[in-house]
């Protein structure tokens, strides 16, 4: 009993796995949507938890190079398990609000929150000036490969047409490339200099805290949990979007990726506070770049395959937004060093975007 409360109080989101059988429980006797969008939302957050310490784990056994294939993979697996859910509702917007609004909160909200807490606790705070910059030009080029078919697309047809969708399968294979080209070299020339510009981060922890098998179960067990809560947070949003009044756009863009980072976010906080800004920067832009060159290319073919084409034409909102939030990251980032007005800055930018996508129309 000492060791649950001793675990308890160290791993506190432990508390939030009882949203599991709860959300059971409220699809089963018909509770409202709006207690089944939030229940399985909160029940997300251990889960993709979870996925992350089993594959850090599993990363430790495999050595530098397989684990960071692990990590690179399967780092933001519950958001990918979100949106293929969202994919086979035929929630395309959903899904290209979610892609924009990871990118976004990674860049702005947890970078801009770690560079605030940081700042205050350990005042200025230095980062690999020369890491920085690989990760925020692959920033700049993914932002560019996501606006060009968005600006090109109303010249060659329309949105469904099949030049339009061969475009975005062009651009999608060209950036699946580019993100293996960046593992590549993160295993080999990149690694005697600095971390790959793509890889995820290492873990906090250099001994494994559970064995391989205790791993894959754990790593098997949180897969199948969130692919449950998926279906059931995908299928109250339509729901909930029209009790309360909120637009579709506004849960992609910014509840989705929440849900899904919740954990990750808070790790990246948790070694600022440690005056380990290397680690925390890295977290904030590598998973930026793993949704841009991963995760959204990686929709376009799955969509495909499952009779809803996703194409990667985004609204003028999420394009301004994008390269707004990329352009202020890349500044902040360039000198190597940071405070918490820098971090407050991009806070302040990610607040106003967020009110603007609130008051969009539904």
């Amino acid at each position: 009993m000492d060791r649950l409360s001793a675990y308890i109080r160290k791993e506190p989101l432990i508390l939030l796995g009882l949203a599991l059988p709860m959300t059971i429980a409220a699809e089963m006797l018909h509770w409202s949507p709006i207690w089944v969008f939030a229940l399985s939302a909160l029940g997300v957050i251990p889960m993709a938890r979870y996925i992350g310490e089993s594959t850090e784990a599993l990363a430790t056994y495999t050595g530098p190079r397989l684990g960071g294939l692990l990590n690179a993979t399967l780092g933001n697996a519950a958001e990918l398990i979100i949106t293929i859910f969202a994919i086979r509702q035929g929630l395309l917007e959903l899904v290209k609000a979610s892609i924009t609004g990871s990118i976004l909160g990674n860049l702005l909200l947890v970078l801009g929150m770690s560079m605030v807490v940081g700042g205050i606790k350990n005042g200025w705070q230095r980062f690999e000036q020369r890491q920085a910059g690989n990760n925020a030009i692959l920033l700049v080029l993914s932002v560019i490969a996501l606006v060009i078919p968005s600006l090109l697309s109303h010249y060659i047809g329309e949105e469904t047409s099949i030049k339009v969708e061969a475009l975005s399968l062009g651009v999608a294979g060209v950036m699946i490339l580019l993100y293996a080209l960046g593992l590549v070299f993160s295993f080999t020339i990149g690694n005697r200099h600095t971390a790959g510009p793509v890889e995820k981060h290492q873990p906090v922890h250099e001994k494994p805290a559970w064995s391989v098998r205790t791993a894959l179960l754990v790593l098997l067990g949180s897969t199948l949990g969130v692919a449950y809560l998926s279906e059931a947070l995908v299928g109250a949003v339509e729901p909930v979007v029209i009790s309360l009044g909120i637009s579709e756009f506004f849960l992609g863009i910014i509840l989705i990726p929440l849900i899904g980072n919740v954990a990750e976010h808070l790790v990246a906080v948790q070694v600022a506070l440690q005056n380990k800004m290397d680690l925390s920067v890295e977290i904030s832009l590598a998973s930026s770049l793993q949704i841009a060159l991963f995760v959204a290319p990686v929709l376009v073919f799955v969509s495909l395959l499952m009779g809803n084409p996703l194409t990667l034409i985004f609204n003028q909102f999420e394009l301004l937004a994008l390269i707004a939030g990329v352009l202020i990251a890349a500044l902040v980032s360039s000198d190597g060093e940071s405070n918490w007005l820098e971090g407050a800055e991009l806070l302040a930018i990610y607040l106003i975007l967020g009110m603007a996508f609130f008051l969009l129309p539904v």
